[in-house]
């Protein structure tokens, strides 16, 4: 796994975003180091795919600033969004594509062109482990085949940042530990911010885990730090139950 060296790649500097009365998240504040692999983690609804949508510049900000590499996602998108790769939660796909025609399009809109397009495509291909399926159209593919597929998008412009939310949703065993792999080998080389519900893939990935409840953060640090002498499990549900009674205590 990557080490940190310092240098912030990801930024959330006091990020909100209100519907109406509604704080789908309020006031987050985090940053994420190059060569960091971070999970973040929170119970459904609790704000976390907001985030990133705010992180990845999808959504505007009611207040705040979201950084990607020291850009400012608000006012520099285009540079920002030139070192990310995004794969959101079930991510779009065009199925009659094959991920072969997929990864051309997308490498295309990105300017991509030639021989390094090919280059690219070859390595994501190899990376991702999709030489088997290249030319069969996405929409015939395994749920697991296509979160690889969305992969493999996500790095052929070669980001340095890598955001993803739930890579692993409802994946089989064997699909997890593909996509598990997969990450590992990235996260010796790029910065990744992970959502997920599986603890078993924080154990595995990540050294330091971001928690988010009902909109607030509520931990930043380490997993040894927050587990100590208890399951990450335990440790996850300890952590919001508190958050809930203490918010419950201040309305």
């Amino acid at each position: 796994m990557s080490q940190n060296n310092g240098t912030t790649m990801i930024e959330a500097d006091r990020l909100s975003k209100f519907y109406g009365s509604f704080a789908a998240c309020r006031n987050v504040s985090f940053k994420v180091a190059k060569g960091e692999v971070v999970a973040f983690l929170g119970p459904n609804g609790a704000g976390k795919s907001t985030t990133m949508k705010l992180l990845t510049g999808y959504l505007s900000p009611s207040e705040g600033v979201a950084r990607l590499g020291g850009y400012d996602m608000s006012k520099d998108r285009i540079k920002a969004a030139s070192r990310l790769g995004y794969l959101p939660e079930n991510g779009p796909l065009y199925p009659e594509m094959t991920p072969f025609t997929l990864l051309t399009f997308f490498g295309e809109a990105r300017g991509m062109s030639g021989d390094s397009l090919e280059k690219r495509i070859n390595a994501v291909v190899d990376l991702c482990d999709l030489e088997t399926v290249l030319h069969k159209p996405t929409g015939k593919l395994s749920k697991g085949f296509r979160q690889r597929v969305g992969m493999a998008q996500a790095l052929l412009h070669e980001p340095d940042v890598l955001i993803m939310d739930e890579p692993t949703a409802g994946l089989d065993p064997n699909q997890i530990r593909e996509v598990r792999e997969t990450m590992l080998k990235l996260g010796e080389k790029k910065t990744i911010l992970l959502s997920t519900h599986i603890m078993q893939e924080v154990d595995a990935m990540a050294t330091r885990a971001i928690v988010i409840n009902e909109g607030k953060l509520v931990y930043d640090g380490s997993i040894d730090e927050l587990t100590k002498a208890r399951s990450l499990d335990e440790a996850f549900r300890d952590l919001t139950l508190a958050a809930e009674a203490k918010e419950k205590a201040s309305t």
